[in-house]
């Protein structure tokens, strides 16, 4: 017999998600004004390596000679590049108070949501992800939770504001957009391979949601870079902080392949799944169809970028495109297009 549902405990996960919420939001801003004062920190000193090496291209031209010793000492301790660090290494990078602050206030925010995803799970005796809201308040645990993991051997900081503000963007989209009550899940659920195919499901969501982040960043540091190399201003100064496009891509490609694999899974599980519960593994379900169409963008920005040397831009957007389809498919297709998948919860 099933058991029934805590709707007190219910209450106290959506409290505890509000709460998370907030501090979320609170290390976006704290992210953002990162952003703006060490972008404006690297830009004084870029202002001041230029003075000393004009003086010093002064002192050798025979010009203020007496200045020469000091000029030169100078420059020679100070002459490294005031851009991020391409290996990503973490603690490589100088020390930035407010970044610091960030990821603290995330590693809060993420012990917040985490207890609010347990509690939801308590209260409805199953795990917690039978419906979009519980998907989406999930699935943006673990973008966060994998962010902060990362961050533990790369330091990925400069693309944090991207990825709380994503993980912000989907708790509102739960909250507001998904409301659903605890409830126990539909007959269609209960199963032991929603565990198997959910979980691999948001997990790999999880990280493309962060590479979708990266590529955002790719294409404005491409961007940046051609016309930096074309001599013209640099507008975008908080780029400084970023690696250069091809680090971006080269760690977007990796998290994208690991990705790739476990959303392979997905759809193998989903097959499985589906001849259990409907007798067929195959049936062009719009969800079926939807899941396939992601699969197969995926595999196509892999395959291109190692065999055909799609790489740059296009490679940025074949992610972009893969993720815009995850979006629409765990969306646009769950509330508006009927099926045997239709139990959003909407």
């Amino acid at each position: 017999m099933p058991q029934p549902v805590n709707a007190e405990l219910g209450q106290v996960s959506e409290l505890f998600m509000l709460l998370a919420s907030i501090a979320y939001v609170v290390a976006l801003i704290f992210f953002v004004l990162d952003l703006v004062k060490s972008s404006s920190t690297i830009g004084a000193l870029e202002s001041r390596l230029a003075d000393e090496k004009a003086v010093s291209a002064r002192a050798l031209a025979g010009i203020g000679a007496r200045a020469t010793g000091s000029t030169t000492s100078g420059t020679t301790t100070s002459s490294a590049p005031a851009t991020a660090d391409d290996s990503m290494d973490y603690g490589s990078g100088p020390r930035r108070g407010l970044a610091r602050v960030a990821v603290s206030l995330t590693v809060l925010a993420a012990l917040i949501h985490g207890a609010a995803v347990i509690t939801r799970a308590i209260a409805a005796n199953r795990v917690p992800w039978g419906n979009m809201y519980e998907f989406c308040t999930t699935g943006a645990f673990l973008v966060a939770a994998i962010f902060l993991v990362t961050l533990t051997r790369k330091d990925l900081r400069f693309v944090g504001s991207f990825v709380v503000g994503l993980v912000v963007i989907m708790l509102c989209a739960a909250t507001v957009g998904f409301p659903t009550p605890v409830a126990r899940l539909i007959p269609a659920l209960q199963s032991y391979w929603l565990i198997v195919h959910v979980s691999i499901a948001v997990a790999s969501s999880a990280l493309f949601t962060i590479t979708f982040a990266m590529s955002i960043l790719q294409l404005l540091q491409t961007s940046r870079e051609a016309k930096l190399l074309a001599g013209e201003g640099d507008t975008a100064k908080f780029l400084r902080l970023v690696p250069s496009a091809l680090s971006l891509e080269n760690l977007s490609y990796r998290l994208n392949a690991l990705a790739f694999v476990g959303w392979t899974f997905t759809l193998m599980a989903g097959a499985i799944w589906a001849e259990l519960a409907w007798g067929r593994y195959w049936g062009w379900d719009v969800k079926e169809v939807w899941t396939f169409v992601i699969w197969t963008v995926y595999a196509g920005y892999l395959h291109a970028r190692a065999t055909r040397g799609w790489t740059g831009t296009r490679a940025a957007w074949l992610s972009i495109v893969g993720y815009l389809c995850i979006v629409f498919n765990f969306t646009i297709v769950n509330i508006y297009f009927s099926g045997l998948h239709s139990y959003a919860g909407v």
